[in-house]
């Protein structure tokens, strides 16, 4: 039985346009591939991440989320490791 679907519209600006199909020529992926994967990982990420990438903080803010960011991701990598050994 196949996937249920949902089909979006998006507007991009000419560049954006160009930058999505130079990526998606360059990994043999056809748009709606590329974004589809795009608004999944994005739907998947925590508000840290989301607000990080949607930039919607002013710098300091920036400055905290990023501080925040690095050790949660050093954190991540260190349990990984650890669970290799």
């Amino acid at each position: 039985m196949a996937a249920k679907r949902s089909i979006m519209r998006i507007e991009l600006d000419l560049s954006g346009k160009d930058r999505l199909e130079s990526i998606c020529e360059k990994r043999g992926m056809t748009q709606i591939a590329l974004a589809s994967r795009l608004v999944r990982w994005f739907s998947q990420q925590d508000d840290h991440i989301q607000t990080a990438v949607l930039q919607t903080l002013t710098d300091n803010s920036m400055a905290t989320v990023t501080k925040s960011l690095v050790k949660k991701l050093a954190s991540e990598k260190s349990e990984k490791i650890h669970s290799l050994l």
